[in-house]
């Protein structure tokens, strides 16, 4: 269930029965010679919606634009400050509060999102009870990336092993060419893995990895790998999105 394609009196109904939403966030930032601008947010929501499915939980509509100021040399880039995605949080969350929402578990695509998204939640807590006290509604938000499991962290180490490496990585691409096989991108990777490090601002990013790979080899992604990692991604985070709801 889909909140976008729900109308107000589905989203209603699922109130009565639960307080739980998932949330997909990811990136519009440049992954490599064939990795698509959209990587980060197109995992998290293709994710996110088969989540929901296997939960019976309704799915938010996707932020597609995250923490991505170092990735601003590339074209087509879009980045957020830290002070805007923060806002747009703590927006989103007390909007759907305010309905009755209080779990919030979020499906996150994209690793310069990770200090951002945390410190937002804090200041949705800090907020509810700076405007009600002690009768602020019981709000948990919680922050879940999708690669960042033991199930698919061995199957990425089973596929590509070292060379997975850490942007444009090989795990993304393929979930990406699954989730839009007609969106396929090919490209000369030269070396084959790329070399891995680390970076400063925007500028010295491109200067370190001017194809846009951080010790990655993207051109051994396809759809079956991005398949295979799609279904344990989903039947990890299911779990842990199950737990969320249950704990007391």
């Amino acid at each position: 269930m889909q909140l976008l394609l729900s109308t107000w009196a589905e989203a209603e109904a699922y109130l009565k029965t639960s307080k739980g939403i998932i949330m997909p966030i990811g990136s519009t930032e440049q992954h490599g010679p064939n990795g698509l601008i959209g990587t980060d947010a197109i995992c998290a929501e293709f994710i996110a919606r088969r989540v929901g499915e296997a939960t019976g939980a309704i799915v938010g509509p996707t932020i597609p634009v995250g923490m991505a100021v170092h990735h601003m040399e590339f074209p087509g880039s879009m980045t957020l400050k830290p002070s805007t995605l923060l806002a747009l949080l703590r927006d989103y969350v007390s909007s759907l509060a305010e309905h009755g929402f209080e779990r919030f578990f979020f499906i996150n695509g994209h690793g310069g999102n990770i200090p951002t998204v945390r410190a937002a939640f804090y200041e949705i807590y800090a907020e509810q009870r700076a405007l009600k006290g002690k009768d602020a509604p019981d709000l948990r938000c919680t922050l879940v990336n999708w690669w960042e499991n033991a199930d698919v962290g061995r199957l990425s180490k089973e596929l590509f092993g070292a060379r997975e490496g850490s942007h444009g990585t090989p795990s993304e691409v393929s979930v990406t060419q699954y989730a839009y096989p007609e969106a396929i991108k090919t490209a000369a990777m030269d070396p084959e893995t790329a070399p891995a490090g680390s970076f400063y601002d925007a500028r010295n990013f491109r200067s370190r990895y001017p194809d846009g790979r951080i010790g990655s080899a993207p051109g051994l992604a396809s759809p079956e790998h991005g398949q295979r990692l799609t279904e344990v991604a989903v039947s990890a985070i299911a779990r842990q999105y199950k737990s969320f709801m249950d704990e007391a």
